[in-house]
């Protein structure tokens, strides 16, 4: 049986893989991103104001790239919730790109109803197919958070208000939100870094580029981690899983042989490795 290579962040990767191995498949974790927050002093204090801005309902919406953005933001406010106003204000609307950071905002207690996102059945899972559904929500002069991650490059002066989001996905949101006449503002909360890895996952990764094992991305800087931790890899022979078609355009460049295309959910997934294995 050929493995499944889950190249979330570890923490992310867990949950994936035990899904992977209760359908049977051989799955195993390789993360290549790495998550931690964003610990220098701007950025601290940056992640305070916003958070008592959102709480006295300051935007019109907040929208949280991901479930690391929802944990990043929200885990360290538990200190600092105003009496029965919660995390943020009831009128203030929270965007998801899709069901997985929708499950984080729920189990951050934020009730269902104030949660806003792309249809279950959506053919994508992202800022494009969210914005079909909040674009009405927008006035001139509205305020909208976006809590995002940064590049471990990215400096302190960059946690707000940075003129470019990372990723395409929010460089759209973010551009159709001004078109429409709100005010952007961008804040990070955490960051993605180069995984660290050990000489068994090194080995893993060489043998897997040519063993028949399928790599699941679910990120275009996952891929661009990979050719960084093995730049002189010949991946010809790879077979690759991507979860939208930005990221199998780059596994393509990256040299990848076979690159399959999914729909980002469990279901979907798992059907699409049973058809390449």
């Amino acid at each position: 049986m050929h493995r499944v290579l889950v190249t979330r962040p570890l923490h992310d990767a867990k949950p994936w893989v035990e899904a992977f191995r209760a359908h049977g498949l051989l799955a195993e974790a390789l993360p290549l991103l790495a998550i931690g927050p964003c610990t220098d002093e701007a950025s601290r204090q940056a992640l305070i104001a916003a958070r008592l801005r959102a709480q006295q309902g300051c935007y019109r919406a907040v929208m949280f790239v991901s479930g690391n953005a929802v944990q990043h933001f929200f885990e360290p406010n538990k200190p600092l919730v105003i009496d029965d106003i919660g995390f943020l204000a009831p009128k203030t609307r929270a965007w998801t790109p899709g069901p997985g950071t929708e499950a984080a905002l729920l189990a951050a207690g934020l009730p269902a109803p104030q949660i806003d996102g792309p249809a279950p059945n959506a053919a994508q899972f992202e800022s494009e197919t969210l914005w079909q559904n909040v674009h009405t929500q927008i006035r001139p002069g509205d305020r909208v958070l976006i809590v995002r991650g940064a590049n471990s490059a990215i400096t302190a002066n960059d946690s707000m208000n940075h003129s470019l989001t990372q990723g395409a996905g929010r460089d759209w949101l973010a551009a159709r939100l001004r078109a429409a006449g709100a005010k952007v503002e961008l804040l990070s909360v955490y960051e993605r870094q180069l995984p660290q890895w050990g000489v068994q996952q090194l080995d893993l990764a060489k043998n897997s580029a040519n063993d028949g094992a399928l790599w699941l991305f679910s990120s275009s800087e996952a891929v661009a981690n990979l050719q960084q931790l093995l730049p002189t890899q010949n991946w010809h022979q790879g077979l690759a899983l991507t979860t939208h078609e930005r990221i199998a355009n780059k596994a393509l460049s990256a040299g990848f042989g076979r690159v399959l295309r999914s729909r980002p959910s469990l279901n979907d997934v798992v059907a699409s490795i049973e058809s390449a294995l």
